[in-house]
């Protein structure tokens, strides 16, 4: 009880705040990400989405002064498209001759542009809020909003669904409340610029492929993506070069 008190105070008080991620980070990139998923093949898709890390840093770039991208930034974010495009092309070949929707990569593009606000705008928020909070209710008012939204253009069926379809739901939901969870709570750390965050965005599609080779019987690694894993390493590690050798210069003048 005395939880769900500070709950609701929580939010009262941010109110409008919780609205304004539910519609950036719920409703805008949901709305954006599967209509333009939906209008182009999944390689372009997956490759625009890739680069998401990159529209993020570029916008904090423009709206944050004290988080502007220098050159071990811009390398190590150009590394790491490279890596996600090789890592596309191993597991899903670019289809030949297939019609691209101009309107469906201007989706996505917009999709990654919606990302990089709704980043800036959380990490520059004050801690009047927990993460957990605002995640749980952002995504119940932005879920909610959609739901509405779906019946005049989809209509209202009855069905009856397999056991299935409830366990995988519930799975999904928990994946999306918990990494939406843990991406705020990483935003809201002091210190933490949102363009050297991002950039570990690339380890989702790594991630996507091993997880595709240990659960899935017809995958198996092959060079194309092992490549594609190498260049994204080598894209965090250039990121991080300034950093380890600061922490490498106070070591050795402190001993």
């Amino acid at each position: 009880m005395h939880n769900f008190a500070r709950f609701r105070k929580e939010v009262i008080a941010n109110f409008w705040y919780v609205c304004l991620i539910a519609f950036l980070q719920v409703i805008l990139q949901y709305s954006l990400f599967y209509l333009g998923v939906s209008l182009v093949p999944a390689s372009i898709a997956a490759m625009i989405v890739g680069s998401s890390p990159l529209f993020i840093a570029l916008t904090s770039h423009f709206i944050n002064p004290g988080d502007r991208l220098d050159w071990f930034k811009s390398g190590s974010f150009l590394i790491g498209i490279i890596g996600v495009a090789v890592i596309t092309l191993g597991r899903d070949r670019l289809p030949s001759g297939a019609e691209i929707a101009l309107t469906g990569v201007v989706l996505l593009l917009l999709n990654n542009v919606t990302s990089g606000i709704t980043s800036v705008v959380i990490a520059r928020k004050q801690q009047t809020i927990s993460p957990m909070v605002l995640t749980s209710a952002s995504l119940f008012i932005g879920g909610f909003f959609l739901f509405l939204v779906s019946i005049p253009i989809e209509g209202l069926t009855y069905q009856v669904f397999p056991a299935e379809y409830f366990v995988a739901l519930g799975w999904l939901s928990f994946l999306s409340a918990a990494a939406f969870t843990i991406w705020n709570t990483l935003l809201r750390r002091p210190m933490v610029k949102v363009s050297e965050l991002s950039i570990w965005k690339f380890l989702i599609p790594v991630a996507g492929a091993i997880l595709s080779w240990l659960i899935l019987p017809d995958e198996s690694p092959d060079l194309v993506s092992v490549s594609g894993m190498i260049l994204i390493a080598s894209s965090l590690l250039i990121l991080n070069l300034p950093n380890l050798r600061r922490k490498f210069t106070f070591r050795k003048e402190t001993n």
